[in-house]
C-alpha cells in the first residue's frame, strides 16, 4: 500500500469537492443542466473542476508507482505536498479576465514539472532496477 501517496490522494480528494463545489452550487442557482448556459462565472467554475480531473489522477498514479517502487518517503512526501499546494494555486489563480494569473503559472508549470519528474524518474527506476 502506498501510504504517503495515499495522505495526498485523501487531501486532493478533499480539494476536489472543494474545486467541484462551486460549478454544482452555480448550476443549481442558474438552472443549467449541462454546459455553462453562456454564464462566464460557471464556465470558470466548471474548467477549475475539470482542470483538477484531468492532471490529479495521473500524477498520483506516477507518484504512487515511484512509493511502491521504493523511493524515499522525503521524495514522495514532497511530490505529493507540491501537488496540493500547485492545485490550490491553479483553482485560486484560474480567472475569467486574466490569462496572466502568477498563481495559475505557478498552478500549471508546477503540475506539469511534477508529471514530468515522476513520469523520468519512473522510466529510470525502470531502467535501473
Amino acid at each position: 500500500m502506498p501510504a504517503i501517496t495515499a495522505l495526498y490522494a485523501g487531501l486532493l480528494g478533499l480539494l476536489s469537492l472543494a474545486v467541484a463545489y462551486p460549478a454544482g452550487s452555480l448550476r443549481g442557482k442558474l438552472n443549467v443542466s449541462v454546459g455553462d448556459g453562456g454564464n462566464p462565472e460557471l464556465c470558470l467554475a466548471m474548467r477549475r473542476h475539470a482542470n483538477f480531473a484531468e492532471w490529479v489522477p495521473i500524477t498520483l498514479i506516477l507518484i504512487a508507482l515511484l512509493e511502491l517502487n521504493g523511493v524515499s518517503h522525503t521524495a514522495i512526501h514532497v511530490l505529493g505536498a507540491a501537488l496540493v499546494v500547485v492545485r490550490i494555486c491553479h483553482a485560486l489563480g484560474l480567472k475569467v479576465d486574466n490569462m496572466k494569473s502568477p498563481a495559475r503559472f505557478v498552478g500549471a508549470s508546477g503540475t506539469a514539472l511534477i508529471v514530468v519528474v515522476a513520469s523520468v524518474w519512473c522510466v529510470v527506476r525502470y531502467f535501473t532496477a
